[in-house]
């Protein structure tokens, strides 16, 4: 059973740095895309960032694009989101996301994802 936990969320101030951790017992990222969306409150879940099976390419909503990074650890079965210069704008709850089935370049929807994680809520202040 694939299990997804997120870590590393909190309280940050703008302009600081977070790193999200995404811990995946039974996952093989060898043969899942990983992804992570933020949800803030009233809104849907929105994509932010996916990653190749491979690790070698990677996809940014435009908003996050040179500030946010995306990676895998295969061999520590844990896949992160480097979260740098933040801003009010990032918070929200942040999920971690495998899709079995969907390429990277074309997993930017929920739907295209079959694990989630529980969330983990990152605060921005100003």
């Amino acid at each position: 059973q694939v299990r997804l936990v997120e870590s590393g969320g909190g309280l940050v101030q703008a302009g600081g740095s977070l790193r999200l951790s995404c811990s995946a017992s039974e996952l093989r990222f060898s043969t899942h895309t990983l992804g992570w969306f933020r949800q803030a409150p009233g809104k849907e879940r929105k994509f932010v960032a996916s990653i190749s099976r491979s690790g070698s390419s990677t996809y940014y909503v435009d908003s996050v694009k040179g500030r946010f990074t995306i990676s895998i650890d295969v061999a520590k079965k844990t896949g992160y989101l480097q979260m740098n210069s933040v801003e009010p704008e990032d918070t929200a709850v942040y999920y971690c996301a495998a899709s079995s089935w969907r390429a990277a370049d074309q997993a930017m929807g929920a739907q295209d994802y079959n694990y989630w994680g529980q969330g983990t809520q990152v605060t921005v202040s100003s």
